[in-house]
């Protein structure tokens, strides 16, 4: 994770891995087909523990808010839970920013899914609830939330990825008004009328 994390997946050195665990380079493969297969094992292992993380965080939320500052709290507890954890922010990073695009598709998939096991109920849920309208294209949702968390994650340790927010280099107490005008301002596309 370190070293895919610093370098990603295609310019991440497998010597360097191989030598951290202390085993030949060639003993990477008798565990995994070819790289591509590793590349995700990694990916899903950061992933997994991300969303068990999330998904503890989440339970711990008020149900019983509107959906809009629900889903606030939960982008509050997100980048938190990045500040905290530099090893799994790297490959999100990693992940996300992946210059090759065989590699790309393979672990933005990998990682997709994890996003998909969360965020699918949780709509469905709030959908039941009737705090989400009813003309709002799940599609859209997932597909703006997909966009969204990958962001609020690395824009605060990365240059050059949130020009509008400023959001590089801030704490996440910084962080929080931002995220929060940046709900509300996604908010009509949300809530019930």
């Amino acid at each position: 994770m370190r070293e895919f994390g610093e370098h990603g997946y295609s310019t991440g050195s497998l010597n360097t891995i191989a030598r951290e665990a202390e085993i030949a380079k060639g003993s990477l493969f008798q565990y995994f087909s070819d790289k591509q297969e590793f590349f995700a094992y990694v990916c899903d292992e950061a992933s997994r523990n991300v969303r068990v993380e999330m998904e503890r965080s989440i339970g711990g939320l008020d149900f019983d808010q509107p959906f809009v500052d629900w889903l606030t709290d939960v982008c509050f507890v997100w980048s938190e839970y990045f500040a905290e954890h530099p090893l799994e922010r790297g490959v999100v990073a990693a992940t996300n920013l992946e210059i090759d695009n065989t590699v790309r598709v393979i672990v933005r998939e990998t990682a997709e899914q994890h996003y998909y096991h969360v965020i699918n109920p949780m709509l469905k849920l709030w959908r039941e609830r009737g705090e989400i309208r009813e003309d709002a294209d799940d599609d859209v949702i997932l597909s703006l939330l997909l966009m969204i968390l990958p962001h609020l994650a690395l824009a605060p340790y990365y240059d050059g990825l949130d020009p509008v927010f400023g959001l590089r280099g801030r704490s996440p107490a910084e962080q929080r008004p931002i995220i929060r005008r940046f709900i509300d301002g996604l908010g009509p596309v949300f809530k019930a009328r």
